[in-house]
């Protein structure tokens, strides 16, 4: 069916086991072949579990057998190599969440997010790396260092989620988890050229978290294409008794997603937020020939932006409470050891009082009506992912954008992060590339719990314009 399984899709490489073309062993083999090629380059994968992703597909081809010969299709994910966010905990295998603190920490139990993509027939082969807590959109921390993007070494991979879209877009793994709270899902599968969904808060349950009634921080797919997104998003949605908010919503099915009639749709651009961003040149010249595309599939497309007034201090407040809350801790008992972004953004959330985080969701509320209202008008918004092309490895974070300075590792992620108090839907679809070769992601969204309406439009703009087939040219190690 394909000649090279790492460029395969997720659904190909399924299809070929349940026709017996392929062995989820021989996926494993060619994947791993990749890893040890490139990743020493890449540094994506942080932890392997090479013995353990051998065991298990083996399993699986041993259950590929039985259920072919019972007339039984083969589960969603079947022999599907994945390595997981590192700040998923993994049983048996190191969770490190980036910090230093945690170098050696082996959790007992899964998260929900790894058991449901396990349990739907997928090998486990590691871990991806991930900034410190998952703080901050640049994927680099003091235990494994930085992760490079594949489609410019020396340059970042976006983050938290970085190390899963550099593994996505390096063809280490055809699909991937992660998490999103300002854009940890959708900015690094900008810059690395691939999918990457956050979906309506409560649809992927979050049953071990320690605040559920927050709206910004969810769990969600990324591919290589939206089909693989839907394909996984299908496997991680569903409520959870854990989770009251959690909720059936609109899910995919596992059938291919379909695409969408664009005649007549109406669109939104918003190219800098009605105002509220600054964008770099390079990123408008790439992203406004693909909104050109929608007016060139029918649909109506006009200048507008909904309602963001008081979101971004809405999400600071609130993401600052549940930093203190979250890490307060181990600033007064080791404030060495975090990393200085992370100690300030906790400090903030130590400066809020009881009437600050209640005035923050009340904004989250009137943001929430807002949108449903600008969402009867329009049916699509677009706008800029990430706000800025990817910028060095050795940055920390962009300190200027078109002579607008950044004053904290916060500000340059506006253009996702104001999105994340409006509790709908958004994903990243790859829109092209600058003329140095550097990946720009376009920024779908629709009204919340339209996720598999907005994978439709999604697919239809991707099958139009073709650029996540662009596979990125690595060295070998260079070591």
């Amino acid at each position: 069916m394909v000649d090279d399984l790492t460029e395969a899709t997720a659904r190909e490489l399924v299809e070929g086991q349940q026709q017996g073309a392929f062995s989820a062993r021989e996926v494993l083999a060619a994947h791993l072949e990749r890893i040890d090629r490139h990743n020493p380059v890449v540094n994506a994968i942080v932890t392997l579990d090479r013995d353990g992703a051998e065991r298990a597909a083996a399993a699986a081809d041993a259950e590929a057998a039985r259920r072919r010969a019972a007339g039984i299709p083969l589960a969603p994910l079947h022999g599907m190599p994945i390595s997981f966010k590192d700040t998923h905990a993994t049983a048996g295998l190191r969770t490190t969440y980036g910090s230093p603190l945690h170098a050696d920490n082996v959790p007992t139990a899964d998260d929900e997010v790894v058991r449901r993509i396990q349990a739907a027939g997928a090998v486990r082969v590691g871990k991806t790396n991930v900034p410190e807590f998952a703080a901050g959109s640049h994927t680099f921390n003091e235990v494994f260092g930085a992760t490079h993007n594949p489609y410019a070494l020396g340059r970042t991979a976006g983050g938290s989620s970085g190390g899963a879209a550099a593994a996505l877009a390096a063809r280490f793994q055809p699909v991937a988890d992660g998490s999103d709270m300002g854009g940890s899902l959708r900015n690094p599968a900008a810059m690395c050229n691939v999918v990457g969904l956050r979906p309506t808060p409560g649809l992927v349950p979050e049953p071990t978290t320690g605040v559920v009634f927050t709206p910004l921080a969810v769990s969600g797919p990324m591919g290589r294409t939206v089909d693989d997104t839907a394909l996984l998003l299908s496997v991680l949605a569903g409520p959870h008794r854990d989770d009251p908010l959690s909720h059936h919503g609109e899910r995919p099915g596992s059938a291919p997603v379909a695409s969408a009639d664009l005649r007549g749709l109406r669109v939104a651009w918003a190219p800098t937020l009605g105002g509220r961003v600054p964008v770099e040149r390079q990123v408008l010249d790439v992203l406004e020939p693909a909104v050109k595309v929608f007016s060139e599939l029918g649909a109506h497309v006009e200048d507008a932006c909904l309602d963001l007034d008081g979101s971004d201090d809405a999400f600071r407040t609130l993401r600052a409470a549940e930093f203190d809350l979250m890490w307060g801790h181990l600033l007064d008992e080791q404030p060495d050891v975090l990393k200085p972004d992370l100690v300030w953004n906790v400090r903030q959330g130590r400066g809020l009082s009881g009437r600050d985080v209640m005035q923050a969701f009340a904004e989250v509320t009137r943001l929430q009506r807002a949108a449903h209202r600008f969402f009867d008008e329009y049916d699509v918004l677009l706008a800029p992912v990430s706000q800025v092309a990817p910028f060095p490895v050795e940055q920390a974070w962009p300190t200027d954008i078109e002579g607008t300075a950044q004053q904290t590792y916060l500000d340059w992620m506006r253009a996702s992060y104001l999105l994340t108090p409006l509790g709908v839907p958004a994903i990243s679809v790859p829109a092209g590339f600058t003329p140095d070769g550097l990946p720009v992601g376009l920024q779908v969204v629709t009204r919340a719990r339209t996720d598999s309406t907005l994978l439709s439009i999604a697919a239809t703009f991707e099958a139009a314009t073709g650029h996540g087939r662009c596979t990125p040219r690595l060295p070998e190690d260079l070591s």
